[in-house]
Protein backbone atom coordinates (compact mmCIF):
# COMPACT_ATOMS: atom_id res chain seq x y z
CA UNK A 1 0.00 0.00 0.00
CA UNK A 2 1.42 3.38 -1.01
CA UNK A 3 1.61 6.40 1.32
CA UNK A 4 -1.27 7.98 -0.61
CA UNK A 5 -3.38 4.86 -0.17
CA UNK A 6 -2.51 4.75 3.52
CA UNK A 7 -4.08 8.20 3.89
CA UNK A 8 -7.16 7.32 1.84
CA UNK A 9 -10.53 8.31 3.24
CA UNK A 10 -13.79 6.68 2.21
CA UNK A 11 -16.82 8.84 1.47
CA UNK A 12 -19.36 9.78 4.12
CA UNK A 13 -22.10 7.17 4.27
CA UNK A 14 -19.93 4.31 2.99
CA UNK A 15 -21.37 1.13 4.52
CA UNK A 16 -19.00 -0.82 6.76
CA UNK A 17 -20.17 -4.33 7.53
CA UNK A 18 -19.28 -7.95 8.14
CA UNK A 19 -20.80 -11.13 6.76
CA UNK A 20 -21.69 -14.64 7.90
CA UNK A 21 -23.83 -17.54 6.64
CA UNK A 22 -26.50 -19.52 8.46
CA UNK A 23 -25.09 -23.04 8.11
CA UNK A 24 -21.61 -21.85 9.03
CA UNK A 25 -22.52 -20.23 12.34
CA UNK A 26 -26.01 -21.07 13.60
CA UNK A 27 -25.94 -24.66 14.82
CA UNK A 28 -29.31 -25.77 16.16
CA UNK A 29 -29.54 -28.54 13.59
CA UNK A 30 -32.24 -30.31 15.61
CA UNK A 31 -34.52 -27.28 15.32
CA UNK A 32 -34.74 -27.34 11.53
CA UNK A 33 -35.04 -29.81 8.71
CA UNK A 34 -31.92 -31.25 7.05
CA UNK A 35 -30.09 -29.45 4.26
CA UNK A 36 -27.80 -30.82 1.58
CA UNK A 37 -24.87 -29.80 3.76
CA UNK A 38 -26.08 -31.95 6.67
CA UNK A 39 -26.16 -34.91 4.31
CA UNK A 40 -22.79 -34.02 2.78
CA UNK A 41 -21.17 -33.72 6.22
CA UNK A 42 -22.36 -37.22 7.11
CA UNK A 43 -20.83 -38.68 3.94
CA UNK A 44 -17.39 -40.13 4.82
CA UNK A 45 -14.45 -38.29 3.29
CA UNK A 46 -16.38 -35.23 2.14
CA UNK A 47 -15.60 -32.80 4.97
CA UNK A 48 -12.31 -32.39 6.82
CA UNK A 49 -12.22 -34.39 10.05
CA UNK A 50 -15.83 -35.43 9.68
CA UNK A 51 -16.81 -31.98 10.97
CA UNK A 52 -20.47 -30.90 10.79
CA UNK A 53 -22.57 -27.78 11.19
CA UNK A 54 -24.75 -29.27 13.91
CA UNK A 55 -23.42 -26.83 16.53
CA UNK A 56 -21.15 -24.59 14.42
CA UNK A 57 -20.46 -21.55 16.64
CA UNK A 58 -23.83 -21.74 18.38
CA UNK A 59 -25.11 -18.45 17.01
CA UNK A 60 -28.69 -19.68 17.39
CA UNK A 61 -28.12 -19.47 21.15
CA UNK A 62 -25.55 -16.66 21.32
CA UNK A 63 -27.02 -14.27 18.75
CA UNK A 64 -27.67 -11.45 21.21
CA UNK A 65 -24.05 -11.58 22.33
CA UNK A 66 -22.97 -11.55 18.70
CA UNK A 67 -25.08 -8.48 17.93
CA UNK A 68 -23.56 -6.68 20.92
CA UNK A 69 -20.16 -7.65 19.58
CA UNK A 70 -21.00 -6.09 16.19
CA UNK A 71 -22.22 -2.93 17.87
CA UNK A 72 -19.02 -2.74 19.91
CA UNK A 73 -17.04 -2.89 16.67
CA UNK A 74 -19.10 -0.04 15.25
CA UNK A 75 -20.42 -2.01 12.29
CA UNK A 76 -23.00 -0.17 10.24
CA UNK A 77 -24.40 -3.30 8.60
CA UNK A 78 -24.53 -7.06 9.02
CA UNK A 79 -24.91 -9.43 6.08
CA UNK A 80 -26.43 -12.72 7.25
CA UNK A 81 -28.22 -15.54 5.49
CA UNK A 82 -31.55 -17.12 6.30
CA UNK A 83 -31.69 -20.90 6.53
CA UNK A 84 -34.28 -22.18 4.08
CA UNK A 85 -34.69 -25.46 6.04
CA UNK A 86 -35.21 -23.48 9.26
CA UNK A 87 -37.94 -21.39 7.68
CA UNK A 88 -39.64 -24.53 6.36
CA UNK A 89 -39.55 -25.86 9.92
CA UNK A 90 -41.32 -22.79 11.30
CA UNK A 91 -38.18 -21.02 12.50
CA UNK A 92 -38.69 -17.61 10.86
CA UNK A 93 -39.16 -16.14 14.35
CA UNK A 94 -35.43 -16.37 14.98
CA UNK A 95 -34.71 -14.01 12.09
CA UNK A 96 -37.58 -11.73 13.09
CA UNK A 97 -35.96 -11.26 16.50
CA UNK A 98 -32.47 -10.93 14.99
CA UNK A 99 -33.58 -8.13 12.67
CA UNK A 100 -35.19 -6.25 15.55
CA UNK A 101 -32.05 -6.60 17.65
CA UNK A 102 -29.83 -5.38 14.83
CA UNK A 103 -32.00 -2.32 14.25
CA UNK A 104 -32.09 -1.60 17.98
CA UNK A 105 -28.27 -1.40 17.89
CA UNK A 106 -28.21 0.82 14.80
CA UNK A 107 -27.01 -1.97 12.48
CA UNK A 108 -28.61 -2.32 9.03
CA UNK A 109 -29.63 -5.90 8.23
CA UNK A 110 -28.53 -7.15 4.80
CA UNK A 111 -30.37 -10.41 4.26
CA UNK A 112 -29.22 -13.20 1.97
CA UNK A 113 -31.94 -15.68 1.07
CA UNK A 114 -29.68 -18.51 -0.08
CA UNK A 115 -26.17 -19.37 1.03
CA UNK A 116 -25.95 -22.97 -0.20
CA UNK A 117 -28.16 -24.82 2.32
CA UNK A 118 -30.79 -26.30 -0.02
CA UNK A 119 -33.41 -28.33 1.88
CA UNK A 120 -32.57 -31.99 1.46
CA UNK A 121 -36.14 -32.78 0.37
CA UNK A 122 -35.68 -30.54 -2.67
CA UNK A 123 -32.39 -32.19 -3.56
CA UNK A 124 -34.13 -35.56 -3.31
CA UNK A 125 -36.57 -34.24 -5.92
CA UNK A 126 -33.68 -33.32 -8.24
CA UNK A 127 -32.16 -30.18 -6.71
CA UNK A 128 -31.06 -27.14 -8.70
CA UNK A 129 -30.86 -28.99 -12.04
CA UNK A 130 -34.68 -29.14 -11.85
CA UNK A 131 -36.76 -26.10 -12.81
CA UNK A 132 -39.22 -26.68 -9.96
CA UNK A 133 -36.52 -25.76 -7.43
CA UNK A 134 -36.50 -22.19 -8.75
CA UNK A 135 -40.24 -21.90 -8.15
CA UNK A 136 -39.88 -23.39 -4.67
CA UNK A 137 -37.24 -20.75 -3.96
CA UNK A 138 -39.58 -17.96 -5.03
CA UNK A 139 -42.27 -19.27 -2.65
CA UNK A 140 -39.73 -19.34 0.17
CA UNK A 141 -38.58 -15.80 -0.69
CA UNK A 142 -42.19 -14.59 -0.51
CA UNK A 143 -42.56 -16.16 2.94
CA UNK A 144 -39.43 -14.45 4.25
CA UNK A 145 -40.48 -11.16 2.66
CA UNK A 146 -43.85 -11.29 4.34
CA UNK A 147 -42.20 -11.73 7.74
CA UNK A 148 -39.26 -9.33 7.41
CA UNK A 149 -39.92 -7.07 4.45
CA UNK A 150 -41.19 -4.19 6.57
CA UNK A 151 -37.76 -3.81 8.25
CA UNK A 152 -35.16 -5.12 5.81
CA UNK A 153 -34.14 -2.91 2.90
CA UNK A 154 -31.07 -4.72 1.53
CA UNK A 155 -31.79 -8.17 0.09
CA UNK A 156 -29.41 -10.57 -1.63
CA UNK A 157 -31.15 -13.42 -3.41
CA UNK A 158 -28.24 -15.82 -3.90
CA UNK A 159 -24.70 -16.07 -2.64
CA UNK A 160 -22.14 -17.27 -5.16
CA UNK A 161 -24.40 -19.27 -7.48
CA UNK A 162 -21.26 -20.38 -9.35
CA UNK A 163 -20.26 -22.44 -6.32
CA UNK A 164 -23.75 -23.89 -5.89
CA UNK A 165 -23.84 -24.98 -9.54
CA UNK A 166 -20.31 -26.00 -10.39
CA UNK A 167 -18.80 -27.13 -7.08
CA UNK A 168 -22.05 -28.80 -6.08
CA UNK A 169 -23.01 -30.50 -9.35
CA UNK A 170 -19.83 -30.72 -11.49
CA UNK A 171 -16.76 -31.22 -9.29
CA UNK A 172 -18.65 -32.54 -6.26
CA UNK A 173 -16.43 -30.82 -3.66
CA UNK A 174 -19.49 -29.04 -2.24
CA UNK A 175 -22.90 -30.39 -1.37
CA UNK A 176 -24.71 -32.23 -2.81
CA UNK A 177 -21.53 -33.73 -4.23
CA UNK A 178 -22.75 -34.61 -7.71
CA UNK A 179 -20.44 -34.78 -10.72
CA UNK A 180 -22.42 -34.09 -13.88
CA UNK A 181 -21.26 -31.18 -16.08
CA UNK A 182 -24.65 -31.09 -17.81
CA UNK A 183 -26.47 -30.89 -14.48
CA UNK A 184 -24.14 -28.09 -13.38
CA UNK A 185 -25.10 -25.98 -16.39
CA UNK A 186 -28.78 -26.71 -15.78
CA UNK A 187 -28.30 -25.74 -12.13
CA UNK A 188 -26.65 -22.45 -13.10
CA UNK A 189 -29.65 -21.52 -15.24
CA UNK A 190 -32.19 -22.46 -12.59
CA UNK A 191 -30.27 -20.47 -9.98
CA UNK A 192 -30.42 -17.48 -12.33
CA UNK A 193 -34.13 -18.10 -12.81
CA UNK A 194 -34.60 -18.39 -9.04
CA UNK A 195 -33.04 -14.96 -8.63
CA UNK A 196 -35.44 -13.41 -11.12
CA UNK A 197 -38.51 -15.12 -9.67
CA UNK A 198 -37.57 -14.20 -6.10
CA UNK A 199 -36.79 -10.58 -6.97
CA UNK A 200 -40.32 -10.27 -8.34
CA UNK A 201 -41.92 -11.17 -4.98
CA UNK A 202 -39.75 -9.06 -2.68
CA UNK A 203 -41.15 -5.76 -1.35
CA UNK A 204 -41.25 -2.77 -3.67
CA UNK A 205 -39.22 -0.91 -1.03
CA UNK A 206 -36.42 -3.48 -1.18
CA UNK A 207 -33.06 -2.95 -2.81
CA UNK A 208 -32.50 -6.37 -4.34
CA UNK A 209 -29.07 -7.62 -5.31
CA UNK A 210 -27.18 -10.83 -5.91
CA UNK A 211 -23.74 -11.73 -4.56
CA UNK A 212 -21.57 -13.21 -7.31
CA UNK A 213 -18.03 -14.49 -6.91
CA UNK A 214 -16.72 -13.20 -10.24
CA UNK A 215 -13.29 -14.36 -11.24
CA UNK A 216 -10.55 -11.96 -12.30
CA UNK A 217 -9.34 -14.30 -15.06
CA UNK A 218 -5.93 -13.60 -16.55
CA UNK A 219 -4.04 -15.37 -19.35
CA UNK A 220 -0.67 -16.88 -18.50
CA UNK A 221 0.82 -15.39 -21.67
CA UNK A 222 -0.34 -13.13 -24.47
CA UNK A 223 -0.58 -16.01 -26.94
CA UNK A 224 -3.80 -16.41 -28.91
CA UNK A 225 -4.37 -19.81 -27.29
CA UNK A 226 -4.04 -18.45 -23.74
CA UNK A 227 -6.25 -15.46 -24.53
CA UNK A 228 -8.91 -17.86 -25.79
CA UNK A 229 -8.53 -19.94 -22.61
CA UNK A 230 -9.18 -16.77 -20.66
CA UNK A 231 -12.30 -16.06 -22.74
CA UNK A 232 -13.69 -19.54 -22.16
CA UNK A 233 -13.15 -19.49 -18.39
CA UNK A 234 -14.53 -15.96 -18.18
CA UNK A 235 -17.71 -17.25 -19.84
CA UNK A 236 -18.04 -20.13 -17.36
CA UNK A 237 -17.06 -18.15 -14.28
CA UNK A 238 -18.64 -14.77 -14.96
CA UNK A 239 -20.71 -14.23 -18.07
CA UNK A 240 -22.95 -17.25 -17.45
CA UNK A 241 -24.44 -15.05 -14.71
CA UNK A 242 -23.82 -11.49 -15.83
CA UNK A 243 -25.09 -12.25 -19.34
CA UNK A 244 -28.73 -12.80 -18.37
CA UNK A 245 -28.56 -10.63 -15.22
CA UNK A 246 -27.13 -7.51 -16.85
CA UNK A 247 -27.90 -7.97 -20.55
CA UNK A 248 -30.88 -10.30 -20.77
CA UNK A 249 -29.17 -13.13 -22.67
CA UNK A 250 -26.65 -15.92 -22.27
CA UNK A 251 -23.43 -15.32 -24.24
CA UNK A 252 -23.40 -17.08 -27.57
CA UNK A 253 -19.78 -18.17 -27.16
CA UNK A 254 -20.61 -19.86 -23.83
CA UNK A 255 -23.35 -21.90 -25.49
CA UNK A 256 -21.06 -22.83 -28.38
CA UNK A 257 -18.19 -23.76 -26.03
CA UNK A 258 -20.42 -26.13 -24.05
CA UNK A 259 -22.41 -27.60 -26.96
CA UNK A 260 -20.68 -30.94 -26.39
CA UNK A 261 -22.19 -31.03 -22.87
CA UNK A 262 -25.71 -29.67 -23.38
CA UNK A 263 -28.00 -28.16 -26.00
CA UNK A 264 -29.30 -25.54 -23.51
CA UNK A 265 -32.91 -26.59 -24.18
CA UNK A 266 -33.63 -26.05 -20.47
CA UNK A 267 -33.65 -22.29 -21.18
CA UNK A 268 -37.28 -21.62 -22.05
CA UNK A 269 -38.62 -18.63 -23.97
CA UNK A 270 -38.97 -15.70 -21.58
CA UNK A 271 -36.53 -17.04 -18.98
CA UNK A 272 -33.79 -14.54 -19.75
CA UNK A 273 -36.26 -11.66 -19.49
CA UNK A 274 -37.37 -12.94 -16.07
CA UNK A 275 -33.75 -13.02 -14.92
CA UNK A 276 -33.01 -9.59 -16.37
CA UNK A 277 -34.80 -7.57 -13.69
CA UNK A 278 -33.45 -4.22 -12.49
CA UNK A 279 -30.89 -4.69 -9.71
CA UNK A 280 -30.66 -2.46 -6.67
CA UNK A 281 -26.97 -3.35 -6.41
CA UNK A 282 -24.49 -5.97 -7.58
CA UNK A 283 -22.58 -7.81 -4.87
CA UNK A 284 -18.95 -8.76 -5.56
CA UNK A 285 -17.27 -11.49 -3.51
CA UNK A 286 -13.51 -11.55 -4.09
CA UNK A 287 -10.55 -13.45 -2.65
CA UNK A 288 -8.01 -14.26 -5.37
CA UNK A 289 -7.58 -14.10 -9.18
CA UNK A 290 -7.28 -16.97 -11.66
CA UNK A 291 -4.44 -17.46 -14.16
CA UNK A 292 -5.14 -19.79 -17.08
CA UNK A 293 -3.48 -21.18 -20.18
CA UNK A 294 -4.30 -23.46 -23.04
CA UNK A 295 -3.13 -26.98 -22.21
CA UNK A 296 -4.37 -29.55 -24.72
CA UNK A 297 -2.19 -32.23 -23.10
CA UNK A 298 -3.00 -31.26 -19.50
CA UNK A 299 -2.67 -34.02 -16.89
CA UNK A 300 -2.80 -33.98 -13.12
CA UNK A 301 -4.79 -31.86 -10.66
CA UNK A 302 -6.02 -28.34 -11.41
CA UNK A 303 -4.60 -25.44 -9.40
CA UNK A 304 -7.86 -23.51 -9.56
CA UNK A 305 -8.23 -23.08 -5.79
CA UNK A 306 -11.51 -24.99 -5.63
CA UNK A 307 -10.42 -28.24 -3.99
CA UNK A 308 -8.85 -31.43 -5.24
CA UNK A 309 -11.12 -33.82 -7.10
CA UNK A 310 -11.02 -36.03 -10.16
CA UNK A 311 -13.96 -34.07 -11.56
CA UNK A 312 -13.66 -30.59 -13.02
CA UNK A 313 -15.97 -27.69 -12.12
CA UNK A 314 -15.32 -26.30 -15.63
CA UNK A 315 -17.55 -28.04 -18.22
CA UNK A 316 -15.96 -28.58 -21.63
CA UNK A 317 -12.68 -27.02 -20.44
CA UNK A 318 -10.44 -29.97 -19.63
CA UNK A 319 -7.84 -28.57 -22.02
CA UNK A 320 -7.30 -25.45 -19.89
CA UNK A 321 -4.74 -25.30 -17.09
CA UNK A 322 -4.83 -23.08 -13.98
CA UNK A 323 -1.64 -21.65 -12.50
CA UNK A 324 -0.71 -20.38 -9.06
CA UNK A 325 0.86 -16.92 -9.32
CA UNK A 326 4.07 -16.35 -7.35
CA UNK A 327 4.00 -14.45 -4.08
CA UNK A 328 2.29 -14.63 -0.71
CA UNK A 329 -0.71 -16.86 -0.05
CA UNK A 330 -3.33 -17.18 2.64
CA UNK A 331 -3.97 -20.35 4.63
CA UNK A 332 -6.37 -21.38 1.84
CA UNK A 333 -3.30 -21.39 -0.45
CA UNK A 334 -4.89 -18.55 -2.41
CA UNK A 335 -2.57 -15.95 -3.88
CA UNK A 336 -2.92 -12.42 -2.54
CA UNK A 337 -3.61 -9.95 -5.33
CA UNK A 338 -5.88 -6.98 -4.63
CA UNK A 339 -5.58 -5.75 -8.22
CA UNK A 340 -8.11 -8.44 -9.13
CA UNK A 341 -10.72 -6.74 -6.97
CA UNK A 342 -9.94 -3.36 -8.51
CA UNK A 343 -10.23 -4.81 -12.01
CA UNK A 344 -13.59 -6.43 -11.29
CA UNK A 345 -15.08 -3.28 -9.78
CA UNK A 346 -13.98 -1.22 -12.79
CA UNK A 347 -15.26 -3.91 -15.15
CA UNK A 348 -18.76 -3.82 -13.68
CA UNK A 349 -18.76 -0.02 -13.49
CA UNK A 350 -18.13 -0.03 -17.23
CA UNK A 351 -20.42 -2.95 -18.09
CA UNK A 352 -23.42 -1.68 -16.11
CA UNK A 353 -23.05 2.10 -15.76
CA UNK A 354 -24.88 3.52 -12.77
CA UNK A 355 -25.46 0.14 -11.07
CA UNK A 356 -24.37 0.44 -7.42
CA UNK A 357 -21.73 -2.05 -6.33
CA UNK A 358 -21.10 -3.65 -2.95
CA UNK A 359 -18.12 -5.75 -1.93
CA UNK A 360 -20.25 -8.40 -0.24
CA UNK A 361 -17.33 -10.65 0.80
CA UNK A 362 -13.60 -10.16 1.12
CA UNK A 363 -11.22 -11.57 3.69
CA UNK A 364 -8.56 -14.15 4.40
CA UNK A 365 -7.92 -17.31 6.40
CA UNK A 366 -4.89 -17.31 8.66
CA UNK A 367 -3.60 -19.07 11.78
CA UNK A 368 -5.80 -18.99 14.89
CA UNK A 369 -3.69 -16.51 16.88
CA UNK A 370 -5.37 -13.41 18.28
CA UNK A 371 -2.69 -11.11 16.88
CA UNK A 372 -3.14 -11.35 13.11
CA UNK A 373 -1.06 -8.73 11.28
CA UNK A 374 -1.16 -10.79 8.06
CA UNK A 375 -4.96 -10.48 7.95
CA UNK A 376 -4.73 -6.74 8.60
CA UNK A 377 -2.27 -6.45 5.73
CA UNK A 378 -4.59 -8.37 3.44
CA UNK A 379 -7.56 -6.20 4.35
CA UNK A 380 -5.59 -2.95 4.06
CA UNK A 381 -4.37 -3.84 0.59
CA UNK A 382 -7.80 -4.86 -0.67
CA UNK A 383 -9.53 -1.83 0.81
CA UNK A 384 -6.90 0.37 -0.82
CA UNK A 385 -7.92 -1.29 -4.10
CA UNK A 386 -11.58 -0.55 -3.35
CA UNK A 387 -10.73 3.09 -2.64
CA UNK A 388 -8.75 3.35 -5.87
CA UNK A 389 -11.72 1.91 -7.76
CA UNK A 390 -13.97 4.51 -6.13
CA UNK A 391 -11.63 7.28 -7.20
CA UNK A 392 -11.65 5.89 -10.74
CA UNK A 393 -15.42 5.96 -10.97
CA UNK A 394 -16.71 2.65 -9.62
CA UNK A 395 -19.91 3.32 -7.60
CA UNK A 396 -19.00 1.17 -4.59
CA UNK A 397 -21.37 1.80 -1.70
CA UNK A 398 -20.16 -0.62 0.94
CA UNK A 399 -17.79 -3.35 2.08
CA UNK A 400 -18.67 -6.52 4.01
CA UNK A 401 -15.68 -8.26 5.54
CA UNK A 402 -15.65 -12.06 5.53
CA UNK A 403 -16.03 -13.03 8.21
CA UNK A 404 -17.21 -11.70 11.51
CA UNK A 405 -16.58 -15.02 13.28
CA UNK A 406 -14.45 -18.09 12.84
CA UNK A 407 -16.86 -20.74 11.58
CA UNK A 408 -17.54 -23.93 9.65
CA UNK A 409 -15.62 -23.45 6.39
CA UNK A 410 -17.58 -25.91 4.25
CA UNK A 411 -15.50 -28.90 3.07
CA UNK A 412 -12.58 -27.61 5.16
CA UNK A 413 -14.62 -27.99 8.35
CA UNK A 414 -13.19 -25.96 11.22
CA UNK A 415 -9.62 -26.13 9.93
CA UNK A 416 -9.64 -22.66 8.29
CA UNK A 417 -10.28 -19.45 10.21
CA UNK A 418 -11.55 -16.34 8.44
CA UNK A 419 -12.92 -14.51 11.47
CA UNK A 420 -11.82 -11.15 12.80
CA UNK A 421 -13.30 -12.58 15.99
CA UNK A 422 -11.66 -15.75 17.30
CA UNK A 423 -14.01 -18.51 18.45
CA UNK A 424 -12.90 -21.21 20.88
CA UNK A 425 -14.84 -24.13 19.44
CA UNK A 426 -14.84 -26.00 22.77
CA UNK A 427 -16.26 -23.15 24.87
CA UNK A 428 -17.77 -20.88 22.17
CA UNK A 429 -16.01 -17.92 23.77
CA UNK A 430 -15.58 -15.03 21.32
CA UNK A 431 -12.42 -12.90 21.44
CA UNK A 432 -11.82 -10.05 18.98
CA UNK A 433 -8.53 -10.29 17.13
CA UNK A 434 -6.20 -7.40 16.35
CA UNK A 435 -7.90 -7.21 12.95
CA UNK A 436 -11.26 -6.61 14.66
CA UNK A 437 -9.88 -3.60 16.51
CA UNK A 438 -8.27 -2.37 13.28
CA UNK A 439 -11.56 -2.74 11.40
CA UNK A 440 -13.48 -1.00 14.18
CA UNK A 441 -11.21 2.02 13.86
CA UNK A 442 -11.68 2.03 10.09
CA UNK A 443 -15.47 1.82 10.44
CA UNK A 444 -15.39 4.73 12.88
CA UNK A 445 -13.08 7.01 10.91
CA UNK A 446 -13.44 5.87 7.29
CA UNK A 447 -9.68 6.35 6.89
CA UNK A 448 -7.09 3.74 5.98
Amino acid sequence: MTDAEAGARFPEGFLWGAATAAFQIEGGAGLRGPSIWDTFCRTPGKVYGGHTGEVAVDHLRLWREDVRLMAGLGLGAYRFSVSWPRVLSGGIGFYDALVDELLAHGIRPCLTLYHWDLPQELEAAGGWPERETAYAFAAYAAQVAQALGDRVELWTTLNEPWCSAFLGYASGVHAPGRTSPADALRAAHHLNLAHGLAAAVLPSTARVGIALNPSAVRPLTGSAADLDARRRIDALANRIFTGPLLHGAYPQDLMEDTASVTDWSFVRPGDEALIHRPLGFLGVNYYTPAVVSSAPDRVGPRADGHGATAHSPWPAADDIAFHQPPGERTDMDWSIDPTGLYDLLLRFASEAPGLPLMVTENGAAYAPELHDPARIGYLEAHLAAVHRALEDGAPVEGYFLWSLLDNFEWSYGYSKRFGIVHVDYDTQVRTPRSSARWYARLARTGAL
